[in-house]
């Protein structure tokens, strides 16, 4: 068999170009490196598994419920829990295949084509991507220093932009940085844009939007079971917002999003809630403990968290020689974040157990030695 020419393969770009909208041919897709390690440090996942005696519980309901009929179109039970954790109105909660799914459909419901949404730099990767297949006028506003998140400039940048959309992710991914206690009214006030609060860490520390949520319906609030409930693997979040904006949202969900199993395991979880709030609390001491130890290792700067994971910044040490030589000499995992704007030469860490404490600080220290 031949191979395609170098025209043929030309026109064949040429052909596609043409389908595809401009704004999505100028994005780099969300990609992950399929390297795998020992220790796994590069998703900011849960390092404790769901109990077996809870999975279990999750297995028997899924072998109750019928595989060969839809679920529920609302999982009114699962809604119910959600809104009661939250002393929030069952019409103001949706249920997605993950937070970002209902991220993904509050901005399709907000944005107009080259509509501006403000978001802080650096942030989550996701966050340009669905506003550029959207259409939208993606504006980074930079953290301060030690990437501390600088309100004054969100607010500035959003009020002369007239932005539709403001995303806060607090506690902050890579940088870990949380918004101060008052930063959301702040930009309640000074704005007039919609304010997507993606709290997915929030469980690990920092203040939360959910207390406003009764004096503006421009807050929507997006939590997810995937990193304190360790429900990575099964894919659940949602939102909870004024019951006049969630029905709106609601347009853009695509029905039954979530599988039958996970809505089961969403239910235990949430059950089994005053558990995992145990976990993520001895998780949040784990980080604290480890931001310590890194502190103390010449040539690395860690900076302040309050997520399950930490950002260092290797000033000895080239972060991509860092991460190699992590993998390959050491079989840990971590993220490098180092290509991303406002982040060069920093790692991303997962908070695992002591264990792996132990050996990422004997790692680093080795490395940065050398």
């Amino acid at each position: 068999m031949t191979s395609p020419s170098q025209s043929a393969i030309s026109n064949r770009q040429s052909e596609i170009a043409g389908l595809i909208k401009p704004t999505v041919l100028s994005l780099s897709a969300y990609t992950l490196s399929g390297l795998s390690a020992e220790r796994k440090l590069n998703q900011n996942e849960s390092p404790f598994d769901v109990p077996e005696h809870l999975k279990r519980e999750v297995i028997e309901r899924a072998l109750a419920t019928p595989w060969n009929r839809y679920p529920e179109f609302v999982p009114r039970k699962l809604v119910e829990q959600i809104a009661a954790k939250h002393d929030w109105d069952p019409e103001g909660v949706l249920v997605g295949n993950g937070s970002n799914e209902v991220i993904q459909a509050s901005i399709s419901v907000a944005v107009n084509t080259g509509d501006p949404v403000v978001v802080p730099q650096p942030s989550f990767a996701l966050y340009p991507i669905m506003t550029g297949v959207m259409g939208g006028r993606y504006l980074p506003v930079p953290l301060g220093a030690e990437y501390a998140y600088d309100v004054d400039a969100l607010a500035a940048v959003a009020r002369r932009e007239r932005a539709r959309v403001v995303v806060l992710n607090s506690p902050n991914n890579p940088t870990g940085s949380v918004l101060p206690a008052d930063g959301v009214a702040t930009l309640l006030e000074r704005t007039e844009s919609l304010l997507l609060c993606d709290e997915a860490y929030q469980d690990f520390g920092g203040p939360t939007a959910l207390t406003l949520l009764r004096q503006s319906p421009r807050i929507v609030v997006l939590r997810t079971l995937s990193k304190a409930m360790g429900m990575a693997g099964l894919r659940f979040g949602y939102a909870l917002a004024h019951p006049d904006v969630a029905r709106e949202i609601a347009k853009a969900k695509l029905p039954y999003n979530v599988n039958a199993i996970t809505l089961a395991a969403a239910e235990v979880m949430l059950k089994h809630s005053a558990e995992f709030a145990a976990r993520a609390k001895a998780i949040a001491q784990e980080r604290d403990r480890f931001l310590g130890l890194l502190g103390s290792i010449a040539g690395l700067h860690p900076f302040p968290s309050k997520a399950n994971f930490v950002l260092v910044r290797c000033d000895r040490v080239p972060a991509r020689t860092v991460f190699r030589r992590l993998v390959e000499e050491h079989g840990i995992l971590v993220r490098d974040v180092s290509s991303g704007a406002g982040l060069a030469e920093c790692l991303r860490i997962s908070v695992g157990t002591a264990e792996d404490t132990a050996a990422v600080v004997t790692a680093l220290s080795t490395i940065l030695a050398d």
